[in-house]
């Protein structure tokens, strides 16, 4: 006789009443949660021993939460406070790898959802790395070099208690690049008195990987392009529109002209950009240039090429215009919620082909819906922007053997991890009675790896 699940235990619903009543402002965390619960049923249905052990209580309740203040001097001598988080959700399959994130709409309930987002992910780049991430509310934007400095070296001053090479491994996210990167590794190898790879995105003369940079837009892409070879298309000669003009952003388009696609929108929090000529790689440079170098605006695209047109956000509006172009391919890549159910109408009727996630969770529970019953292509993120930790990955193997590789074998290997990504998330999906449907795909497989490893160590 099969021993009866004690009520709340492996019940879905129960579980997501009980995140919701136990903080139920954290919005983007419910939405996170409640997708992954929708798509692993099936295994739960197969799998009773999953409920016995309540691993959906367990999964979904971070091992470790810190939040702390951060005390700064701005350059006019001004004392400024900020509030720090270090989430770390799972480690049952390696070291948590975790994203960090500078933005002010920084909140636990964003890094919760990030953090659960990554644990999937992380598993399904085949890399022995559990997930978490962390962050701060503070805006890079406006800042100094100085001001910067002073902030990350505050910030790594409680951060460093509680990462490393073997217990939680960082790498940037929005507002973390290169120069965040370099003052926060500096400050955590003064306090831990040791070089080490504890921190991914370095710089190539002190511990970096070529391709890191472009990882997670060059991932989403490769990703992208099994998707379309399982309907026999190519990137050639596509429409291409693209959101955002960060580091995801840029080389997801860098990658799409590569490939002979037309990329025709890109944009920042202030609007975007249509350019019915196209984003060619001379203009795409001036973008890096202006993006990276002197932290403008995507309006000066415009102002420099006259045939594109800007338009800037209208909050009056419940949809974003720039998903109104007709394209064949779409690849979110600023942020999350920024497809609406609106949006993924006017995707649809304009016969878009394809939707690829290159930001973490830029599509709202309707829009994922809409696209998931229509016959287009829909690759979720967990999946299709896995191409970063991959390499960050790929940077700490480099890191433990003291080189570095060529840039076309780290890029080599990126290739092979996306494309075996496609392949278990399709089979997944396939095993468990939804072809096709890539959502699905990556959560079971991301889900049924890091709760086999939580069955093997025990109620711990």
């Amino acid at each position: 006789m099969r021993k009866q699940v004690p009520k709340g235990k492996g019940n879905m619903s129960e579980i997501l009443e009980t995140i919701k009543a136990r903080d139920p402002h954290e919005r983007e965390f419910h939405q996170a949660v409640m997708e992954v619960l929708e798509s692993v049923k099936p295994v739960l249905d197969q799998n009773p021993q999953y409920r016995q052990a309540a691993v959906l209580d367990r999964i979904v309740e971070p091992e470790r939460i810190v939040s702390f203040r951060i005390p700064w001097l701005d350059d006019e001598g001004s004392v400024n406070v900020n509030r720090g988080f270090c989430v770390e959700m799972s480690s049952a399959i390696g070291p948590y790898k975790s994203g960090l994130r500078f933005h002010p709409s920084v909140n636990q309930s964003i890094l919760k959802f990030l953090a659960f987002e990554q644990v999937f992910k992380n598993a399904l780049t085949t890399l022995p790395l559990g997930g978490g991430a962390g962050g701060s509310d503070f805006d890079p934007k406006g800042k100094s070099d100085d001001e910067t400095m002073r902030f990350c070296q505050n910030f790594m001053t409680e951060l460093y208690l509680h990462i490393g090479v073997n217990t939680d491994i960082i790498t940037g996210d929005i507002g973390v690049g290169p120069r965040e990167i370099g003052y926060l590794f500096g400050m955590f190898k003064k306090l831990s008195n040791e070089f080490t790879g504890a921190l991914t995105g370095k710089g190539l003369n002190w511990g970096g990987s070529l391709i890191r940079a472009q990882a997670a837009g060059y991932g989403c892409v490769y990703f992208a392009a099994e998707m379309l070879a399982t309907r026999n298309m190519a990137f050639e000669g596509q429409k291409c529109l693209v959101s955002g003009s960060g580091n995801v952003a840029q080389h997801t388009a860098e990658k799409l002209i590569e490939l002979g696609a037309k990329v025709i929108t890109l944009s920042d929090s202030s609007g975007y950009i249509h350019d019915p000529e196209g984003v060619d790689k001379d203009k795409l440079a001036y973008v890096k240039l202006l993006k990276n170098i002197r932290r403008g605006r995507i309006q000066e695209y415009a102002d420099k090429y006259p045939g594109a047109v800007y338009m800037a956000v209208d909050h009056n509006l419940d949809y974003n215009p720039l998903w109104s172009h007709r394209a064949a391919c779409a690849f979110p890549c600023a942020t999350q919620n920024e497809v609406s159910e609106k949006d993924a109408y006017n995707l649809i009727n304009n016969n878009i082909k394809l939707v690829c996630e290159g930001a973490n969770m830029p599509c709202t529970p309707e829009a994922t819906d809409i696209f998931l019953d229509k016959p287009m292509l829909y690759g979720p993120a967990k999946a299709a922007n896995a191409g970063g930790v991959a390499v960050s990955g790929l940077e700490m193997v480099q890191n433990s053997m003291r080189l570095n590789w060529l840039g076309e074998e780290v890029d080599n290997r990126l290739k092979i991890i996306m494309k075996q990504i496609h392949h278990t998330c399709l089979d997944a999906a396939e095993a468990y009675g939804t072809p096709g449907n890539y959502a699905n795909g990556a959560n079971i497989t991301g889900f049924v790896k890091v709760v086999e490893a939580m069955l093997d160590q025990g109620v711990v």
